[in-house]
């Protein structure tokens, strides 16, 4: 079977149902890693990313594929099971690749004061996702939480614009975990 017909949600009402309840989990508990499955997208994405986009995207949600998630069989896959418009950086509401290939970050939308919700949310494909590294503190984080971050200077300064600023989705392998705009990220 081609692999662009495969590897979306088998039971799609069910499975999107406990990977919505999972990021909403996430971004409610920033550095809390969750695990998710259903999904099976085409390489480079992993499963969580795969998740990620079959929960969130939709032919409403333009996304922008970065770096190497700008293929043709993600593209392909993308465009069977959600439909979502593949759209230029500064257009996206949703953004998918490694850290490295979202930059420049200046490119994503931020929101408008009064309007802070009209920004980007980056789904950020890590080669590591652990409770250890940069700490975490702010809404929805009882004393604090840890978490490997690619970086922490960027965390910090998207924190500095609250209410604006875009919000993160790290993802590896089959789990995920959230960095919202609203938290606050400290060195190690």
């Amino acid at each position: 079977m081609n692999a662009i017909l495969t590897g979306g949600f088998a039971d799609p009402s069910t499975q999107s149902a406990h990977a919505f309840r999972a990021l909403l989990e996430a971004m409610a508990r920033p550095g809390r890693i969750l695990a998710v499955e259903g999904a099976r997208p085409p390489a480079p994405l992993s499963v969580a990313a795969g998740v990620a986009l079959l929960t969130l995207t939709d032919a409403t949600t333009p996304l922008h594929l970065a770096g190497a998630a700008d293929c043709e069989a993600l593209r392909g896959w993308i465009g069977f099971h959600t439909g979502a418009p593949l759209v230029a950086a500064e257009q996206a509401q949703f953004a998918i690749g490694t850290w490295d290939a979202l930059h420049p970050l200046g490119r994503f939308r931020i929101g408008e004061p009064s309007y802070p919700d009209r920004s980007a949310t980056l789904i950020v494909e890590v080669d590591r996702l652990e409770p250890e590294g940069a700490r975490l503190t702010g809404p929805g984080i009882e004393t604090e939480a840890r978490l490997s971050l690619p970086e922490t200077a960027a965390f910090r300064a998207n924190r500095a614009l609250f209410p604006l600023g875009f919000d993160c989705i790290l993802t590896c392998g089959a789990r995920l975990a959230a960095l919202p705009r609203s938290t606050i990220v400290e060195d190690a």
